[in-house]
């Protein structure tokens, strides 16, 4: 178990905003106003795009038509933590009733205090209660381990337990490892993608991979150039914060797709990678609109009441929502609008 207070410093120095500590976030600005009532789906997401499968530089649904989805990224799901409290049936009806969100990502905390190692049962169970819901929305549910460090045979026997347990299930969306850090792509972390596509396809389930690269999911231009071959419905993890990554990380994932393989923003800020700082609406916009050119679905971090600018609730906001847009911060009025925007 490592020390959280040398975690926070170590992700700090490397641009991990998933891992800020406790500092204090900026004033707030003067809340936003209402954000327009949106008319109920006529048709679930699921219901109108089914399966999903890569096809070409694409995420597709039914039909073969190219699909975006937008969403919200959980907190860690570590006991204790300020996010476990959102794994909750009522926070996804929210994000699918007011916010249209398409897509929820569940954020299966690993080694940290709390998490799956220390309490398996406490954090399959939170995210069972998130798949059990988003299934019952007709939204797609992105099942994340949530890991810096590769321990495969954890996440081969987390993966062969959910996959078997939801294999019939066109809602789920797998993704067996959130951020590597430098562990190499073709010795190490491509066979690892390896041994877990095989057992979730031998568990029954044919849904999409999301599988993560080098430096925190950046180098997934490293990855296409020597992609994974042994499965078809493949993806790759693109991790992004506005205020630190520039031009120059969507040249990387220009590259990537320029060498033919699909991308998935699994996790992106409004602001600086440490997660606390920076609030930058331009470069998100920067990235928005380069991720619509590019039909390029996402999941914005984070669904949470930390007291950090990556955080989208304020501590005003009551767990189950629905919550009003002075309720929410800067962020998570960015990030509310972004995903209603998506809305069909």
């Amino acid at each position: 178990m490592k020390n959280w207070t040398l975690l926070r410093t170590v992700c700090l120095a490397a641009s991990l905003v998933a891992c800020a500590g406790g500092q204090k976030r900026a004033p707030a600005a003067a809340p936003a106003a209402p954000s327009p009532q949106l008319e109920k789906w006529s048709v679930s997401p699921v219901e109108a795009y089914g399966r999903l499968q890569v096809c070409g530089t694409k995420i597709c649904g039914k039909g073969g038509k190219p699909v975006q989805l937008r969403g919200m990224s959980l907190f860690w799901s570590n006991s204790g933590w300020t996010g476990a409290k959102y794994y909750d049936a009522s926070v996804v009806n929210t994000l699918a009733d007011t916010w249209h969100a398409t897509v929820i990502r569940a954020a299966v905390g690993v080694q940290q205090q709390g998490g799956y190692l220390a309490a398996s049962t406490a954090n399959k169970a939170r995210a069972k209660v998130v798949v059990d819901a988003a299934i019952a929305k007709g939204m797609y549910v992105i099942v994340d381990w949530h890991s810096h460090a590769l321990l495969e045979e954890d996440a081969i026997a987390f993966f062969k337990e959910m996959a078997t347990a939801y294999a019939a299930s066109p809602n789920l969306i797998w993704e067996p490892f959130n951020e590597p850090v430098k562990q190499s792509w073709s010795s190490q972390l491509k066979p690892y993608h390896e041994k877990i596509i095989a057992t979730i396809r031998a568990a029954g389930s044919q849904n999409l991979v999301v599988v993560g690269s080098p430096t925190w999911s950046q180098d997934v231009d490293v990855a296409a150039a020597d992609p994974i071959t042994t499965d078809k419905n493949v993806a790759y993890t693109l991790h992004f914060y506005a205020g630190t990554h520039r031009q120059w990380l969507r040249d990387k994932a220009d590259r990537a797709l320029q060498r033919g393989v699909a991308l998935f923003v699994t996790e992106w800020g409004t602001c600086d990678a440490s997660g606390n700082g920076g609030f930058d609406p331009a470069s998100s916009k920067l990235w928005t609109d380069w991720m619509d050119a590019n039909v390029i679905s996402s999941a914005n971090w984070a669904l949470n009441d930390k007291e950090e600018t990556a955080s989208a609730l304020g501590r005003s906001a009551r767990i189950a929502g629905p919550w009003t847009d002075a309720q929410l911060t800067e962020s998570g009025r960015w990030a509310k609008a972004y995903i209603q925007a998506g809305y069909r």
